[in-house]
């Protein structure tokens, strides 16, 4: 299992509530745009390819990032003011 932190600037309201509902199956939301995720190999791959199909191909403006995140990275993350860093959280697809 591996830590990604997803992040997205999408123009489109619809399209962007699409993309945050889909995401909040996988992981916490720590800001509107911004997604904390626990995920297995596989689990992250069926969603980029979920995603992908959100996006309109010709549309420059939109955009899904994927950070992954290194054990020694986790462990020197620190965060300021609400909601402190989870180590671990499980997220299940229904």
């Amino acid at each position: 299992m591996q830590f990604i932190l997803i992040t997205y600037d999408i123009m489109e309201n619809r399209k962007r509530t699409k993309i945050h509902k889909l995401l909040t199956s996988y992981g916490m939301a720590i800001q509107h745009s911004v997604f904390e995720c626990w995920m297995f190999e596989e689990e992250l791959a069926w969603l980029r390819a979920k995603l992908h199909k959100l996006l309109h191909p010709l549309d420059q403006n939109d955009s899904i990032r994927y950070y992954s995140l290194c054990q020694s990275c986790l462990e020197n993350l620190r965060v300021e003011g609400r909601d402190g860093f989870q180590t671990k959280q499980s997220f299940h697809i229904s």
